[in-house]
Order: C-alpha cells, then structure tokens, then sequence
C-alpha cells in the first residue's frame, strides 16, 4: 500500500475503533497475478431468462439487481422519508461570494422534535437565480468535514458536530474549528461551478452518520433503531446505506426549491462517498445523472478483479460501512450474486461518470474502468451506447459517450480542478445546455 494510504488509513481505523493489529490481507498491484475471473450478466435473470428489451429491464432484472445488492453489499434502505420530516430556511445571503452567489442554509428534521436527528443542506446558486435564468442544474453531494469545508466564505454555519481525527484539516477535539474553513475547497470548486451556470449543495455526512463504528446506532441511525456493528441483521444497512438515505432527502428537499432544477440534478461522490453516490444513484431515478469520483472497492471497481483494495480488507478497515452479510464474501468473492458493474447499470439510462487518478491503484483505476465497460450492454438496451473505446484509456484522455463517461488523471486520490472540468462539460452535455 502507498505511504499515503498507510497512514491515513491507520488514523481512520483508530478513529473508527479498529485495532491496527488486526491481520488484514496484502493487497495485489501486479496485472499478472489478478486470477481469472466471470463476471455476473446483468441482463440475465435470476432465473436464467435474457433480458432483451428496457421494458423486461425495468420490471424485472433490475428489481431483482436492486435485492441483491441490499441483501448482500449495502443492506436494505427504509423505504420514502419519514412522515414528520420537515424543513426551514435558517439563512439567506443573495450577495455571497462577492455578489456572485446567493448562499442558502437549510435545516431538515427527520422527526418533529428540533433536537431529534437532523441534517444541514448548503446551496450556492448563481446570483440573480429569481430572474430568467431559474430554475438552476444542480450538483449535489456530501462533504468530510462540515459545510464550512467547503468553501471560506465565514457566512456558512460552523458544523458543531463530531468529526474524524484529521489535524491537517483543523479539526480539534474531533469538532470543526474556524481553520477547518475551507479546507476542502480545491475539491468543490464553488466559484467555477457558479461560474458555469450550475448551482452546488452538501451536507455533512456525520450529520446523517458518524464515520465510525458507533454511528450506527445515532442520529439516522438511532431513528431507525439500527443495531450496532456486528449486532444488526445481517442485511442491516450500514453507513453507506445511511448517507446515500440522506441524499435522498436532501433531494426531497431541492426538489421543492422553485429556484432548482429538480430534473437535472448531478449527483457526485469522492472516494466512500462516490460508493454512496453509486448507491443513491442506483435506488433514486430522481438522480439524473451520477459522478463517482474514486470510489474503488465497493464503488465502481469490480470486486472479483482483487486489485487494490478488496472486499475481505474493507470489511476488515470499515466493518460498519457495509450490511454484516458482505462479509461473508471476503474470502469468496467469486460467490457474490452480483459486481459493481451492475450497480453503474442500475442507473441507466440516466448518465454516469466514473473518474480515476494515476496513482490511487489502491482504487484500482483499471477495475473502475472495466466497471463501466461492464455496463455498456444496459444501455445499449436503452439506445444510449457505451463508452465509444474498448481498451483503458491512456492518462489524461477522456472518453465521453452519450452516457456513459470515464477518465483517468494525473494525481492522487484527490478531486480536482481537471475533474471538475470535465464534470462540467459532460453535465453540459447531458443537461444540453
């Protein structure tokens, strides 16, 4: 494992309560020795019959697609948003950013009680968005370290909530200090978005779930009565079903903004958060187009490759990402009802994005990229067309179809402002704008 990798991954492990000892698998960063491996058909059902037609598709395989992945990888999602849940706008800024912007901050409550869970929704759209130009495309997302990471502007509400160890981020005492301000803005990009016609919102995923073992049973969690790590049903979901719920909430909410464009909302996600924004994406038709950005194992990589990262040393690292029944793949990935693949299949034939970076082989770019090719054969029963390549692209040359995107950059596990570039030109596409 890269330098950088061991040593943020043992300060995650420590945060989450996992043991530095305990034995995890070597990872495998040598072609030559990923096994030969079938992946699942997606257009095939359970029961053997092929799926020929979009129709078959939506009534059919994708349902049983969508059980599978509950029952086996993310656990199964509460179905609609809670009855009492109710939101308020608590702020309103029509000149932020210098005039550029009009800042909102929105608090949703999942319950009736004010003190009960909530979440904290922040969204930047271009000023002067009650003219013409309304309503606005939408990137949407979750964020690492509270909506003040986002952007330096000291108008964002300071996240009082808990938050991972990460001293280079200023977080102190595992809460948000004003140093924290900021500290993640090369990878939201909030001006060039704005800039570019498009309007961006996030919430802090610990709002929804604590990154850590105990987090399952809080805030969301604690609603849902979910049980602790390894004392929930074993198609219990974890964090990530968590925070992909909250997404979907968070669109309950923009989609009621007369001021967004609720049919054209991106739905991106870097490293575990592109995980859950492949997830959301897959459960929500809402979504109309999703970005995973560096998602890896568990995310866009094809699990049965065993590059990188695999599913036994997630599960090991991050025992409550996941439900406990994908654990008892860790050794037997062969037996998996289904590959990443077809969670990208899941949301066609609305776009998807899938990004790389050159030196992150820890997400294995290689496995992400088979994971799109893997899905072209669902979109092709839509019209849409695949990736228009057959062979890995090189460094820095993207390849965009009509739906379906893929680049891998220079650079480590990071987002950027090439990502960012290309997002936007992609969403211009799409949105056909």
């Amino acid at each position: 494992m890269p330098p950088f990798f061991s040593a943020l991954l043992l300060s995650v492990l420590a945060t989450a309560g996992v043991a530095a000892s305990v034995q995890r698998p070597v990872p495998n960063y040598d072609e030559t020795k990923v096994r030969p491996y079938v992946l699942p058909d997606p257009l095939v059902t359970n029961d053997g019959t092929p799926v020929r037609d979009a129709a078959t598709w939506q009534t059919r395989r994708r349902p049983e697609l969508l059980e599978h992945f509950a029952r086996e990888v993310y656990g199964r999602t509460p179905a609609g948003r809670p009855e009492k849940m109710h939101w308020a706008v608590t702020s309103v800024d029509r000149a932020a950013l210098g005039g550029k912007a009009v800042r909102k901050e929105i608090t949703v409550w999942f319950t009736d009680k004010k003190d009960g869970p909530q979440m904290h929704l922040l969204v930047y759209q271009p000023a002067g968005a009650a003219g013409r130009h309304a309503p606005w495309p939408t990137f949407l997302g979750l964020n690492y370290f509270g909506n003040n990471c986002v952007n330096s502007d000291p108008g964002i509400a300071l996240s009082p909530a808990w938050m991972r160890t990460a001293p280079e981020q200023k977080i102190v005492d595992n809460r948000a200090t004003e140093g924290t301000r900021g500290a993640h803005a090369s990878r939201w990009n909030v001006e060039t978005v704005i800039a570019h016609g498009y309007a961006t919102a996030t919430v802090y995923y610990g709002d929804l779930c604590e990154d850590r073992d105990a987090g399952l049973t809080r805030d969301v969690g604690a609603l849902f009565r979910t049980g602790a790590v390894d004392e929930r049903r074993p198609d219990e979901w974890g964090a990530i079903g968590i925070w992909a719920w909250g997404l979907s909430r968070a669109m309950d909410v923009l989609a009621e903004d007369p001021e967004i464009d609720a049919r054209r909302v991106a739905l991106h996600g870097h490293s575990r958060l592109g995980k859950t924004a492949l997830w959301a994406g897959a459960q929500d038709e809402r979504f109309a187009f999703v970005i995973s950005n560096d998602s890896g194992c568990g995310g866009a990589k094809l699990s049965r490759r065993e590059y990188g990262q695999t599913v036994e040393d997630i599960n090991i690292a991050f025992p409550f990402w996941f439900s406990r029944s994908f654990r008892a793949y860790n050794r037997r990935v062969e037996a998996l009802p289904v590959d990443q693949h077809e969670l990208i299949a899941l949301c066609a034939p609305r776009p998807v994005y899938v990004a790389s970076a050159e030196e992150d082989q820890w997400a294995d770019p290689r496995g992400e990229f088979l994971g799109v090719k893997g899905a072209e054969p669902v979109y092709r029963l839509f019209g849409r067309g695949g990736l228009g390549v057959a062979e890995f692209p090189a460094v820095n040359h993207p390849v965009q179809g009509e739906a379906l995107a893929y680049h891998m950059r220079t650079g480590k596990h990071d987002i950027t402002a090439y990502d960012w570039a290309q997002y936007l030109d992609f969403a211009d596409r799409v949105f056909k704008r």
